[in-house]
């Protein structure tokens, strides 16, 4: 099981995932990528979409990214109108803006509770979300 999965599955009520694109600037495609994948998600196929582009991030290109959205069985008229929608694109550069201030590096970076998390695995999350749940409950 991926471990962001193990991570919702222990603490169900207590975590909550969001996601934020920060395409990197050395990456030719990863604009591209990000606007691909919310479109997707237009269509309830983010974290699918998601996924298949990490596996392929060596090989992004139009054509790859177009082949993923219709092994989804997307509807290829909506992703590719949405893939070019304005406010899409505004949501990715909102995110990076806000990337920047927080001062992410590269990806992926976790952040638990504005804490970057260093130590990616389970034990590494279970310590700082145990100290967050603590204060918390104090």
């Amino acid at each position: 099981m991926p471990l962001l999965e193990q991570v919702l599955e222990t603490y169900p009520k207590e975590v909550k995932l969001a996601f934020m694109n920060f395409p990197l600037r050395s990456h030719k495609f990863a604009r591209q990528a990000a606007a691909a994948a919310l479109a997707a998600d237009r269509q309830g196929k983010f974290w699918e979409f998601h996924d298949r582009l990490f596996n392929h991030y060596n090989r992004l290109n139009d054509e790859k990214i177009r082949e993923i959205a219709a092994d989804l069985g997307l509807n290829m008229d909506e992703f590719e109108k949405d893939t070019k929608d304005p406010k899409l694109l505004a949501k990715i550069n909102q995110d990076v803006r806000i990337g920047i201030g927080v001062g992410v590096k590269s990806i992926p970076s976790i952040f638990i509770n504005g804490r970057l998390l260093k130590n990616r695995n389970l034990k590494g999350f279970q310590s700082i979300i145990e100290k967050e749940l603590k204060k918390v409950r104090k």
